[in-house]
């Protein structure tokens, strides 16, 4: 069967021009207006992933959409957003969105992302089944992670990029780096940011003080490494 992707957005336009080189690209496509009617196509349709605005008019806005799509599914989300909204960029991000692609934006980025996010999530890791750094453990093959024997709660996006990490601890990532490993994509001007806010959200589940981490470590002008055991 095709795979479904659910578009929440707007305008017309873009759904018009978004569709038809998603449906070339051999997906299903549905279409929701608002964050009412988005939700409503989710929970009927169970896509395989989210394209969601935004700035969606209504009641809920994309960053409400996001955030009870997170509470009830793990499913992909890809964010639309002007390159304005760089705030809530961030707080999508903070809410377990997997990808963001800022407007005006070409039709072919938009599926080169999809098949990304898809291919990401669909690979298995059979190398190693389960990997340990200090008091954090976690089993690549049924994606759960502990610290101190107690299971933590990450989204997609977190668990991958705890992983990279956790393969090679006391190496130094860049942030390119970082972004090769977990979203398979080449580095984006901006994207850096999208990084360091995953960081922030893993540092706020694993560390018990966030601002002065033991676990997670910047290194100046580089970008991070997991401590080494």
């Amino acid at each position: 069967m095709a795979k479904r992707i659910l578009v929440v957005e707007d305008e017309a336009n873009i759904v018009r021009t978004v569709r038809l080189y998603i449906e070339k690209a051999g997906f299903e496509v549905d279409w929701a207006t608002d964050g009412t009617q988005g939700l409503a196509a989710f929970r009927r349709n169970n896509p395989t992933l989210v394209l969601l605005d935004l700035n969606l008019p209504g009641k809920l806005d994309g960053l409400d959409v996001c955030r009870t799509l997170r509470s009830e599914s793990n499913i992909p989300i890809i964010m639309l957003t002007a390159r304005s909204e760089e705030t809530d960029r961030l707080i999508g991000l903070e809410l377990g969105a997997d990808d963001y692609i800022t407007k005006p934006f070409s039709p072919r980025e938009v599926v080169a992302r999809i098949r990304t996010v898809l291919r990401r999530i669909e690979q298995p890791d059979v190398v190693l089944e389960s990997l340990e750094v200090a008091d954090i453990k976690i089993n690549l093959g049924s994606r759960i992670a502990t610290i101190s024997g107690k299971p933590i709660e990450l989204t997609r996006m977190e668990f991958d990029l705890l992983a990279a990490l956790m393969r090679s601890p006391g190496r130094v990532f860049s942030r390119a780096h970082l972004l090769e490993h977990v979203l398979d994509t080449p580095f984006y001007e901006g994207y850096e940011r999208t990084i360091d806010q995953h960081v922030k959200n893993l540092r706020q589940k694993l560390e018990p003080g966030p601002r002065q981490p033991k676990y997670i470590l910047t290194v100046r002008g580089v970008g991070y490494k997991i401590v080494d055991g």
